[in-house]
């Protein structure tokens, strides 16, 4: 059970204050040159709540787009293996929307099926998630379709709602959530708010259980192809997406030393399926397109019991072609087998 506090901008001041002494790095969204992105921050003042989402994501902050797994160097005789260890300073995430505090789970799934990841559960550890509810949302918004919601919790250790005189209703969800405000305790004062009036309507587009079901009789069908006409293969959708978690493994080396990096990567490329042969199974956009959707919506649900999709709308805001994935996936629910 949450427990629920009411918070002011003061007493965020303190918190942030607090977070300082106690040597938590801070990242929030930042307004800076026409963009909100997440950045390090010291004080709340410097963060910037207006905007519906950054436009990149908070994915990279348990999963980096590049980073060394191990190095090595050759000797006489032997290969001198350096194994690499993460440094991961105790962090705070905060300004979140519920849409990827969620995703932090799809990534854990992708990362612990079987063997368990050390570089994304070493930083996933020292990680406090502090999410602020959706007030607004967009053409491109449709969390409520894929069981998430404008004030849902999962994924957060902390969640504050804005409420209309400037203040926050604070709920502490986890014991990561409980030891932040034990931080600073004077901050959050006893009370509670009517969170449910303060969030954005956002009735949900389609089923994202119909769709699953529906997507079996699908996988010959013109649609994709059709939906894939636009997309030049460029990536922006993976790599601003929270739970895209694709990679490749990349080696710098000379005859001397190397290191092997783990990088991401998209299935929406043309080379992402290329065999050494020359035979690529994703041979055209719409194929690759379709793949997109498939794992998102029908494989990752079969395996996991929830979407590999949260409905953030950032691959559709990033995208160059202007593709619409929210409005892709209520053609694809309404087409008739």
């Amino acid at each position: 059970m949450a427990e629920r506090f009411l918070i002011t901008t003061a007493g965020l001041e303190q918190l942030f204050a607090a977070l300082e002494a106690a040597g938590r790095r801070i990242l929030a969204p930042t307004a800076r040159d026409g963009r909100t992105e997440l950045c390090p921050v010291a004080r709340f003042a410097e963060v910037s709540l207006d905007a519906l989402q950054t436009a990149l994501g908070a994915k990279e902050t348990a999963f980096p787009r590049a980073e060394r797994l191990l190095s090595y160097r050759m000797a006489p005789g032997r290969v001198e293996l350096e194994g690499a260890e993460p440094e991961v300073p105790p962090a705070v995430l905060f300004g979140v929307r519920p849409c990827e505090a969620a995703a932090f789970a799809s990534l854990d799934a992708v990362f612990n099926w079987d063997t368990r990841d050390a570089f994304f559960n070493a930083r996933m550890a020292q990680l406090t998630v502090v999410g602020v509810s959706c007030t607004q949302a967009d053409a491109a918004c449709f969390c409520t379709s894929v069981g998430g919601g404008p004030g849902a919790t999962k994924g957060s250790d902390l969640l504050l709602t804005p409420l209309a005189d400037g203040a926050f209703l604070a709920e502490v969800l986890t014991e990561k959530g409980r030891a932040l405000r034990d931080l600073a305790p004077d901050a959050f004062a006893p009370g509670d708010a009517d969170k449910e009036a303060r969030l954005a309507p956002l009735p949900a587009a389609f089923d994202a259980g119909a769709l699953r079901e529906k997507l079996g009789g699908l996988f010959e069908h013109p649609l994709w192809a059709e939906q894939s006409l636009r997309c030049i293969g460029c990536g922006a959708c993976a790599y601003v997406c929270p739970t895209c978690a694709c990679f490749d493994l990349q080696e710098e080396a000379d005859r001397r030393a190397g290191q092997r990096l783990r990088t991401w990567d998209s299935c929406g490329f043309a080379q992402f399926t290329l065999h050494a042969s020359g035979h690529n199974p994703r041979e055209t956009q719409g194929q690759r397109w379709r793949q997109r959707v498939y794992h998102k919506l029908k494989y990752f649900p079969e395996r996991f019991g929830f979407p590999m999709c949260v409905g953030c709308g950032k691959c559709s805001r990033a995208c160059p072609a202007d593709m619409n994935l929210k409005e892709h996936l209520v053609q694809a629910a309404e087409v008739a087998l």
